[in-house]
């Protein structure tokens, strides 16, 4: 960290340029997320989180894979038919 004498020295100005510049760096942004997330206890959680909601989304995306699966599989089945011809 800067010490006292340099925080003085920059403006606003200054720190603005430098949140500008690491806007581009991925490191720098993916560090500016995680560091806004805040811990939460269990208690927290079971308070926070609609368990059956939660169970009807995850069974709803399970629904989607298995039927994306579904397309695939029969996707190559039609494009290997294709090239057999």
């Amino acid at each position: 960290m800067t010490d006292n004498k340099q925080s003085k020295k920059d403006s606003s100005a200054d720190n603005v340029d430098e949140y500008l510049q690491t806007l581009g760096n991925e490191n720098a942004r993916e560090q500016r997320y995680y560091s806004q997330e805040q811990p939460f206890s269990a208690d927290e959680m079971t308070r926070l989180v609609n368990e059956e909601r939660l169970n009807a989304l995850l069974a709803q995306s399970d629904a989607f894979l298995q039927g994306l699966s579904r397309e695939l599989k029969d996707f190559d089945e039609d494009v290997n038919n294709d090239l057999d011809k």
